[in-house]
């Protein structure tokens, strides 16, 4: 055992292992406090308003495609349509999303 935690190899890998599993906590940690309160969880689908810190590109409408409806975007934010409320989590989750609020009912 020794002679294999004595392996540099080794000791990258679970240096790598370790980051990436940091990463993953600080992701999950971070998500629910970028949603929200005033969406209605208790509702079949919510509209959302996901703000990045950055305009957003083909890449990022396409990945909010899969959890519904991209209707447009505004400055920095994408309205996305029809959201399970249960996969705001997942939404929250990438880092590259600032905050979910809900989409305004005049648009």
């Amino acid at each position: 055992m020794k002679q294999i935690l004595g392996s540099t190899r080794v000791r990258i890998l679970l240096a790598v292992l370790g980051a990436w599993l940091a990463w993953q906590a600080w992701l999950s940690i971070a998500a629910p406090g970028k949603i929200s309160d005033g969406i209605d969880r208790d509702s079949r689908r919510v509209n959302l308003l996901v703000t990045l810190p950055f305009v957003p590109e083909r890449f990022h409408v396409l990945t909010f495609q899969r959890f519904g409806r991209v209707s447009g975007t505004q400055d920095q934010s994408v309205e996305v349509r029809g959201v399970d409320p249960a996969r705001l989590n997942e939404i929250a989750r990438y880092y590259w999303v600032s905050r979910i609020d809900p989409l305004p009912t005049d648009q």
